[in-house]
């Protein structure tokens, strides 16, 4: 054990040296280096882009091993158990809470819902967890801390939770049971030991965590700092404004209809979303962008349709759609420069 935290701190230690030079280095890269000028687009691209890659992946890094620590102590299993039972509406409000450090992706939705569903939990309140999840994920929130501050991941907390609570339980009023497939209540899903583990077991777990979740995400998290790079040095701020700011008052439902087909995670959409903020776009249109490609994704729909009937899965889309909608007219309410001064 002394050795792990040993290990441990002389990590963090050299986690916090490399972290505070990124900057420096992305401009010395970028106008010594290279020779470009701080005020030309190409400059401007390309510093963004080397400064925000090892930011963004030295963040997730942590944020993930810390997170794969904490999941050692909610399996699936425990969760089941901790929600049967509980009246409807406490289980929207602990469903939710669970779902932002339980595991989920969109492949264990399927296996996730039959075992809720089986275990006697109400339909509301399995939505609920499916529902905060995706939505407010633990990686998007310490993201969103680091780049604009608590206010604004605080606010995005809070208004996930609620979208997601509500959302649950809205549908458990819906009385929807019959649109679920018929053969998801006649599974058994059988209850697999769990085993006791010491620090050093769940030190190893949230290593683990980084190497597969890391593993995966990197691509999508270069692509988004690509995309938010190119945003960045090339997108007027004039037009952002203009499209994506707090006058222009169908931005918002567009901006969630775009990003409904679309498929990403949530370190992957934050460059973007910091891109888009800093030419203008306002802060609710943005998040209301993000929430919409990772908590209404195409491709998680698909998968759940396994399971669920097109009714309720149109049901599902569209209150958590109105929620998204509701939350992304109250941020581009509120004062983003304020929130962003108090970071």
């Amino acid at each position: 054990m002394v050795r792990y935290l040993a290990i441990l701190a002389v990590a963090l230690a050299a986690w916090v040296l490399i972290y505070l030079g990124l900057k420096p280095f992305s401009r010395w890269f970028a106008f010594d280096l290279l020779s470009l000028t701080e005020s030309s687009r190409i400059g401007s691209a390309v510093q963004f882009f080397v400064y925000d890659t090892p930011k963004v992946l030295m963040l997730l890094v942590l944020i993930v091993f810390f997170i794969g620590v904490i999941r050692t102590f909610f399996t699936p299993q425990a969760t089941r158990r901790i929600l049967a039972g509980k009246r409807e509406s406490a289980g929207n409000v602990l469903a939710a809470m669970l779902g932002i450090v339980t595991p989920f992706c969109s492949c264990s939705a399927v296996p996730l819902f039959i075992g809720f569903v089986t275990a006697g939990i109400p339909l509301g309140v399995t939505f609920s967890f499916l529902i905060a999840a995706p939505m407010v994920n633990e990686v998007a929130l310490v993201l969103l801390y680091g780049l604009f501050g608590w206010k604004v991941a605080g606010l995005y907390l809070g208004t996930g939770l609620v979208i997601a609570m509500v959302a649950g339980w809205v549908i458990g009023r819906l009385k929807l049971e019959r649109h679920v497939e018929s053969w998801v209540y006649q599974t058994q899903m059988g209850e697999t030991a769990e085993t006791k583990l010491d620090w050093p077991a769940r030190f190893q777990a949230g290593w683990q965590a980084v190497k597969d979740i890391v593993g995966k995400v990197w691509p999508y998290i270069l692509a988004g700092i690509a995309i938010g790079a190119a945003i960045h040095g090339y997108v007027p701020e004039n037009f952002m404004a203009s499209i994506m700011g707090k006058s222009a008052w169908w931005s918002v439902p567009l901006a969630v209809l775009i990003g409904v087909p679309m498929y990403s995670n949530a370190a992957g959409m934050i460059p973007v979303v910091q891109a888009l903020l800093e030419k203008g776009a306002a802060l609710g249109t943005a998040l209301a962008f993000m929430m919409a490609v990772i908590a209404l994704s195409l491709p998680e729909m698909l998968i759940l349709r396994r399971v669920l009937r097109p009714k309720l899965i149109a049901v599902f889309i569209g209150v958590v759609a109105l929620g998204i909608l509701l939350v992304g007219y109250l941020f581009n309410a509120l004062d983003l420069g304020s929130m962003m001064a108090a970071k």
